[in-house]
């Protein structure tokens, strides 16, 4: 419930914060004596799967706490499966722009009573969620935001792999312990698409702005084909907006905007292999124990971003377009 602001003073950044006098309904579920803390990870999918130890971590380190996560509507619904969360609250995503719907995100958070916030998304757009907050009343932000108490001041950050990196932050907010990321509990159906037992699993996009990280589609087609030949059933996976990859990759099954992420989980453990580009699936293909290899282009870097997993393997090329197809064969798991 978002209660009715008696009164609003504008901050420096120009966002609209709770006046410090002012009311705030607290939702019952929130009045329980617990702590309350708040993760923020707004998106994208990969960097939701490298943020799986730092949830834990979390989790771990607040055993009896209240722990809400603020994210896109795109992923409320996943992370309402996830172990780590009691509460997922969805960000509108206002822009910095719309007082209004500044106002009442602030009215939301402030209303849930957090003595903690640990922005684990560290953009423009998350650090300025810290001005929301009534300044006498702030909860302890572990982030990069201007004044919070716990910031990230390791210089290396922009440069760490993202795992590191909030590894990193959280050891200077006080949290020392990281289990591993974990997709044991993720679950979805897959029965459902009557695979044959061999398959391999191909992810032939990617963001639609990022389509240089892209290898071309004629180059997944050619390694489909060559995958029949051993034997091995190549399975196409991604989303919706990539679905016209397929009538380009006939020589496999087409599963793209078919599958939820639980299903992914499965369909990774159950897959020989998995190759696709750097892309959101892969991420999670190999932390779910799939032989993941996964391809780069000059339009990511792999030190940042790379996939995590039981058997990972990059190629990189500064164009996809000059790897061949035999780059991927001869580094296949057996």
């Amino acid at each position: 419930m978002i209660g009715h602001l008696n009164d609003t003073t504008s901050n420096d950044h120009g966002l609209m914060a709770p006046n410090d006098h002012a009311t705030t309904d607290v939702p019952a579920h929130v009045k329980t004596g617990r702590q309350n803390i708040l993760i923020v990870k707004l998106g994208a999918f990969g960097n939701i799967i490298l943020s799986l130890a730092a949830f834990a971590a979390i989790r771990q380190h607040h055993a009896g706490a209240r722990i809400s996560v603020l994210t896109s509507e795109t992923y409320a619904a996943w992370l309402r499966t996830f172990p780590y969360f009691d509460e997922v609250i969805v960000d509108p995503g206002p822009r910095w722009w719309d007082l209004p719907g500044l106002h009442r995100l602030g009215r939301t958070l402030a209303g849930r009573g957090f003595v903690r916030v640990y922005d684990l998304q560290t953009s423009a757009r998350s650090s300025r969620y810290f001005r929301l907050f009534p300044a006498k009343h702030r909860p302890e932000w572990s982030g990069i935001a201007f004044g919070c108490a716990l910031p990230d001041r390791d210089p290396r950050r922009n440069v760490l792999h993202d795992t590191e990196r909030q590894q990193g932050q959280l050891r200077q907010a006080g949290i020392s312990v990281f289990p591993p990321a974990d997709l044991s509990w993720c679950h979805g159906d897959i029965a459902r698409f009557d695979l044959p037992a061999d398959f391999a699993l191909l992810v032939p996009g990617s963001s639609p702005d990022r389509l240089a990280k892209r290898w071309p589609a004629a180059r997944y087609q050619a390694l489909a084909e060559r995958l029949v030949e051993m034997g091995i059933h190549p399975v196409l996976v991604g989303s919706s907006p990539e679905q016209g990859l397929a009538a380009e990759i006939p020589a496999a099954i087409d599963l793209i905007g078919q599958t939820s992420f639980a299903d992914l989980a499965d369909l990774a453990r159950s897959a020989r292999f998995a190759v696709g580009n750097d892309t959101g699936p892969m991420h999670l293909i190999a932390t779910a124990g799939c032989a993941a290899i996964t391809l780069f282009s000059n339009a990511s870097n792999p030190l940042q971003c790379a996939p995590r997993g039981r058997w990972t393997r990059i190629l990189q090329r500064p164009d996809l377009a000059d790897l061949p197809v035999e780059a991927i064969l001869e580094i296949l798991p057996d």
